[in-house]
Parts: C-alpha cells; structure tokens; sequence
C-alpha cells in the first residue's frame, strides 16, 4: 500500500473512532481530481490543488509505464479514492483514438477495465478517429465519453458499463469527436469538429446532454444556425466551420455560459459563422454575442482559422483569442454582446510565443492579485500576466509544446519530438527535464504527486497501441 492510501485510509478510521465530535486535520493525503480537460469546465489548465511536486524534487520523479491498447493522442482525467471492481483506486482514465477508454490503476500502473464500443472494428485502423477526452460527473460514479462514432457515452466509474448513449452528429465520417466534453451543473457539452483536408459536408455544433438521462437538449449550428437540432450536413447548403479547438467549448463558471471559436468557413453575421468566437447561453438556446475580424474574408481565402484555439476565459471580464493567424487577441467580453454581429471593433493583439500558428490550449492561473496566461506553440513557451486591459510579457523560451498545465506553483510543458518539461510558473526558469516518447496532441495532467501524459501520434492514423506514462516520486 503507498503512503498516500495509508495515511488516506488511516484518516478515514480516526474519522469513524472519533464520530460528529472529532476534528480530523488531514494534509494532501486527503487526495484530489482532474475531472476534465484543463481541469475544470472554464479550462483554465490550472489546478489550485497541492502536488507535493517541487521545484526541487521535480527532477527525482520516476516514470512508470503502461501499455495501451491504441494511441491516447489528448489528455487523461483522474479520480482518486474510488470504487472500482470492489476495491478502491486511485484511477487514470484515457481514451484511445478509436474509442477506446481505459480505466488505470495510478498506484499499480495496471489496468482495470475497458469500454469497447460497439461497432469498434468497422472503424478501427481508418483515419476516423477521436482526439477527445473524457469528463467526469460531480457524483464520482460516473464519467462521459465519446468514440469515432459521434456519439457520447454515460459509463459507470465501477466497471465501465454503459448506462446511456446519444449521438451529437448525424455523420460521423465526416464531423470528428476532436475537442474534449465538458460537465457543468448537470449538463454534458460536446462540439464536433472536421477531419484532416476539410472534407465537406460538416459544420460544427455545440450539443447540449442532460447528464442524467442523455436526452440531447438543444444543438446550436455554426451553420445554417437558425435551425436548431442535429442537422443532416448536406440538408444545409454551407460547409465548414468546424469546432475543433483543443479546449472545445470553455464555460464561465459564473454565468454557465459557453464560449467556443469556429473554424474557416461561410460567414454573414446572420446564419453562417465561420472564423467566429460565440458566446451562447447554458443551454445554447440563445447567442449571447459574436465577434469576427475584420478580415474574416482573408482569413478563410488562408486558411488561417482562427478557431484553431479555443477561447481564454482571463477573468476580470476578458477573454483572449489565439489563431493560426500567429495573434492573441485580447478583449472585454462586454464587447461581443449581443446577436447582431461585431466586426468593427477589431482589439489589441500579442503574438503568440514563437510567432507560429497556435493549435493549443492556453492556461490562465489567479495568483494572488495577478492573472497570469501560459501558452506553447511549435517553437515557444511564454508567460503573460493581465493588468490594467494589457497582456504583458513576464517570459517567453524557444522550447516548444502542446497545451500547458499549472499545478503547485510550477508549469508543465509536452514537447513532442519526447520531452516535458517543467517551469518555474513566475520566473520561467526550468527545474525539470523528463524524458519521454513522441506525441501530437497529448497534453499533461498533474495531481496527487503524480504526472500522467499519454504518449503517441494519431497523424491521419492510429498505431494500435499506445503508452501511458506516469511520474511519482521516490517511494510513493
């Protein structure tokens, strides 16, 4: 039994022998979780969480290995302290680019069940896949999940039964599960995106579950967008404009509502709205407001979506928005409102860190007074902290990586070519370099004295197995 699940384990003991009147003080024995991506709804990437993890001892982790069956080419989620098959567990769980997921054993690095989807093999080793990660219900029995079929799946963190399944498209082979699903006050969000070459038809949509049921509430269209419903994407004369930024839609914990950016496509500021960031109420019943740059036109000519990112909720009352037009774009989220569509107010940009496209999620970390923004790109890492309506630059290095995460004071960067890296989070100074297997999308998450980073390329298709690496410290 680690020292962790002793101490855990023994609180919980003190707790029962001392009844309603003991006060039981517990430190981070107590255990914490990642339940989705960037871990929370808002998908700020930053965990207020203690790790245990220092600046000293981050280059004493040790790795732990266990082999996948397929390629996790996103980011798992964590529970810790549950019931699975009768005993419990501190879990991992990932899901493979053919939809797969995979419930493992933090502790023992060894699996302890998988979800196969039916259908699986008519779609396994084909270029449709999912990059998607999977959420988990506040209750802690439950997560959702999703597959190369479009649809989302209700599983049971016991031994990952199905209890419901809805699809969120109507063409699958064409509008791609790429974004990770979010959970928020009983709803599960899913947006869809497109597939490698822009293979028309497809549109994206914001799908909105009932986490309880799975019943599908209400769809919102980045196309033909007066329609709502799952639409047939051939019963709608314009294509693109996919979601697919890696945080997919990003919720203001405060209002419920949902921000997403869509891909290049038509754009009217009426029905079609490509290369648009939206904001949309908790149901995606209603647009709350919109906006898109003036050169919206060049931008779709370029291919230079600037949907390739998801939004930043900054907080405060901003947001910003990154592309692959190599720009961050800063501004009030006052000054999206409204349904009628903003084209006119085009704001402050930074470049992003190395002046490449961004295909990556940004992380946003409230510490003390300030906000910071951490960001990667292919060639860069920086830091930016919000004041006065600016992004000022605080650090920036030539290492590149995929979305990064902030936990215990430090960042934490995946470079793909087999490298992560991990920051002083307010100085930007490396305090640690791990060693590890090339990847994509993969992306880190960091909790309980643990790193897990699933390792693999789903580039056009997936290798049949893949790798989940996992750090702890020495003796835990």
């Amino acid at each position: 039994m680690s020292k962790r699940n002793y101490w855990r384990r023994a609180t919980s003991v003190v707790a029962l022998l001392c009844g309603a009147t003991c006060i039981c003080i517990a430190a981070d024995s107590a255990g914490h979780d990642w339940p989705q991506f960037g871990w929370d709804a808002a998908s700020s990437g930053a965990s207020p969480d203690p790790t245990s993890i220092t600046a000293t001892n981050a280059g004493s982790l040790v790795r732990h290995q266990v082999e996948l069956a397929g390629v996790a080419d996103s980011s798992p989620i964590y529970l810790h302290d549950v019931m699975v098959k009768g005993a419990r567990h501190d879990v991992f769980f990932v899901l493979t680019a053919y939809g797969k997921t995979i419930a493992v054993d933090a502790e023992k690095a060894a699996i302890l069940w998988e979800y196969t989807p039916p259908q699986y093999d008519t779609w396994n080793t084909t270029a449709q896949l999912t990059n998607s990660t999977p959420a988990a219900d506040p209750d802690r029995l439950h997560i959702y999940t999703t597959a190369p079929d479009g649809i989302i799946r209700k599983l049971t963190v016991a031994e990952g039964k199905e209890v419901w399944a809805t699809p969120v498209t109507l063409l699958p082979a064409r509008e791609k599960m790429d974004s990770p699903l979010r959970i928020f006050k009983g709803h599960v969000v899913a947006v869809t995106g497109g597939y490698i070459g822009d293979r028309p038809p497809y549109q994206g949509h914001v799908a909105v579950l009932d986490a309880k049921d799975g019943k599908l509430l209400h769809v919102w269209n980045s196309l033909c967008s007066d329609r709502p419903g799952l639409l047939a994407p051939d019963s709608c004369a314009a294509t693109q404009s996919a979601i697919w930024g890696r945080a997919g839609a990003v919720i203001d914990p405060a209002t419920g509502n949902i921000f997403v950016a869509t891909g290049n496509g038509p754009y009217d500021g009426k029905t079609s709205w490509g290369d648009a960031l939206i904001e949309l109420d908790p149901d995606a019943t209603k647009m709350i407001g919109n906006w898109t740059p003036t050169n919206n036109a060049e931008l779709r000519a370029r291919d230079v979506d600037m949907g390739s990112a998801s939004p930043v909720l900054l907080g405060g009352g901003y947001l910003a928005q990154g592309g692959k037009d190599r720009l961050f774009r800063l501004m009030k989220i006052a000054s999206i409102a409204g349904a009628s569509p903003n084209q006119n107010n085009d704001p402050v940009t930074v470049p992003t860190p190395s002046g490449d496209r961004l295909f990556t999620a940004a992380a946003v970390w409230h510490h003390g007074a300030d906000t910071w923004m951490f960001a990667a790109d292919a060639g860069g890492t920086a830091a930016w902290t919000l004041k006065d309506g600016k992004l000022s630059e605080v650090w920036k290095n030539g290492n590149g990586g995929t979305s990064p995460v902030v936990a215990g004071g430090l960042v934490y960067v995946y470079d793909i070519a087999g490298k992560l890296r991990i920051y002083d989070a307010e100085k930007g100074l490396k305090v640690a370099e791990l060693e590890c297997g090339p990847g994509h999308w993969n992306s880190p998450i960091v909790v309980d004295g643990m790193i897990a980073l699933p390792e693999g390329n789903t580039r056009r298709q997936a290798p049949a197995t893949g790798v989940l690496d996992i750090w702890r410290l020495p003796g835990k």
